[in-house]
């Protein structure tokens, strides 16, 4: 089991357009950079990971295509947080006005921008702690829902602007509320 490294690069000060082509060098290696701007290298999933991640794509991209409403994005996107971090949720979806408010040259890079909605599956190398400090700053940097899901627990946290967190145990479903209306996702796949 492989743990996600930081690599503290505060004295190699990486531009966006720096880590764009680091990012696009190494495309066998997956990166994130935080606000300080340390690289943070994650190691690929395991199988039961990744099919869980497939899982939640394929639920979110049948209720995407039936309404669309937005655009879905898988985890090798990047995003780049209005607080400088860059950032590749497992699961993001942004509203269609604000995808088409970018530009060609904007949607061919990191997006400039945090998602609307996005989610987090915990695998059995993440730290849960880290996990948590990623989504509050998706909750402090714009994103209006998002879902941290471990399967080990089974527990769900939910992360809303402007509310506390919600924790819930085993559900067997989570809605998309307002943000993605309609949108259900069973749990069932996922546990």
């Amino acid at each position: 089991m492989t743990n996600a490294f930081t690599l503290n690069s505060s004295a190699l000060q990486l531009t966006d357009e720096q880590f764009f082509q680091l990012c696009q060098d190494n495309r066998d290696v997956q990166f994130e950079r935080n606000a300080n701007g340390d690289l943070v290298i994650m190691p690929p999933t395991g199988g039961e990971t990744g099919n869980r991640n497939f899982e939640l794509y394929i639920d979110l991209g049948i209720w995407n295509r039936q309404t669309n409403l937005g655009v879905a994005f898988d985890s090798s996107t990047g995003f780049i947080l209005p607080n400088g971090a860059n950032r590749s949720p497992d699961v993001a979806w942004i509203a269609s006005d604000r995808w088409n408010a970018l530009t060609p040259e904007q949607k061919q890079r990191f997006l400039p921008l945090c998602p609307d909605f996005v989610v987090e599956l915990r695998s059995p190398s993440d730290n849960l702690e880290n996990l948590q400090r990623k989504m509050q700053e998706y909750r402090d940097n714009g994103t209006r829902l998002g879902w941290l899901l471990d399967p080990s627990s089974k527990t769900v946290e939910i992360y809303r602007r402007d509310r506390p967190i919600e924790v819930v145990q085993n559900p067997d479903e989570l809605s998309g509320e307002t943000v993605l209306p309609g949108f259900s996702l069973k749990l069932d796949r996922i546990w």
